[in-house]
């Protein structure tokens, strides 16, 4: 299954809200193996977002929306991929009987506005969202998949988490598997320099490198059908790199040094102080943002 991520907003577009959906959206899907060929943002305008989701599903067969499903009228992404699937909105009385119960949990009247929320394309599958009014719903047909989520980061998660995880699982057939190698004190090119044969030649697993600030990083990753058989394509592809940088690596799967240092230094119960003066703290708070830093972390 082929992907497109579609964030809708005009404060995406303006920059006022930082588009972490995305990434959320990308690595679930990329957990469940669907290949994401696009991210695109469009702004609240109908048009330009029939648009851009007839040029998706030109070239993919699902797409995850997030964004404009909200009670007012420049909340349009419900109404418009019901259009492009030729659906009519109906009100779902069960979910307008949740939004009901939300309200009245909250003390606070329900506008009629509101019930807009619970119009959702005929035939469609409704997606729970316990943490607001705007349901999710997917639609299927004809080979194609909208699936759409609303857009504040503390309703889409749980959703893309819990009920989108469950309704994509139905109909992938193979997950990704990945491991991340940590370096330190190699630069990008010279990784590249030393295992271009390798990162050229793997198709599955594939092995790509990351600069980070501070760090390098290669992210070999594999389809299969179980986390079991991708860890066994990956182990040949990690004795090789291990085998060319003996003394440069310093573990794997860490998402940062400071992530490293943490796990590392508890792990051989060894603790660590700082005394810092012109960093401001900077380096006891890099350290204690990571979970566990009370086991290794003596003070600064």
């Amino acid at each position: 299954m082929n992907a497109e991520i579609l964030c809708v907003g005009t404060e995406l577009l303006l920059g006022d809200v930082v588009n972490t959906n995305a990434t959320e959206v990308a690595r679930e899907l990329a957990s469940l193996g669907i290949n994401v060929y696009h991210h695109e943002v469009v702004g609240d305008n109908p048009e330009r977002l029939k648009e851009s989701l007839e040029n998706a599903f030109k070239h993919c067969d699902l797409v995850v929306l997030t964004g404009g499903l909200g009670p007012t009228y420049d909340d349009l992404t419900k109404e418009t991929v019901a259009g492009y699937f030729n659906k009519k909105l109906v009100m779902d009385n069960e979910y307008l009987k949740v939004m009901e119960g939300f309200f009245e949990r909250m003390g606070r009247p329900m506008t009629e506005n509101n019930k807009k929320q619970a119009m959702m394309p005929e035939g469609c599958t409704v997606l729970e969202n316990p943490n607001g009014t705007a349901p999710g719903c997917a639609i299927e047909e004809n080979g194609k998949v909208a699936i759409m989520m609303p857009g504040p980061p503390r309703e889409m998660r749980p959703m893309l988490l819990g009920p989108v995880h469950d309704y994509l699982t139905k109909s992938s057939d193979s997950i990704l598997v990945s491991k991340v190698i940590n370096f330190f004190g190699v630069g990008e090119s010279a990784l590249e320099d030393r295992l271009k044969d390798l990162m050229l030649s793997s198709t599955n697993p594939t092995v790509a490198p990351y600069a980070k600030t501070g760090e390098c990083q290669l992210r070999v990753t594999a389809k299969a059908k179980t986390v079991e058989e991708g860890m066994e394509l990956i182990a040949p592809a990690v004795k090789i790199i291990r085998e060319a940088y003996p003394t440069e690596i310093y573990g794997e799967d860490f998402t940062e040094l400071d992530d490293g240092c943490v796990k590392i230094l508890s792990k051989n119960g060894h603790t660590l102080a700082t005394a810092e003066s012109c960093t401001g703290g900077l380096m006891a708070s890099r350290i204690i943002s990571n979970a566990g830093a009370s086991a290794m972390f003596a003070g600064s």
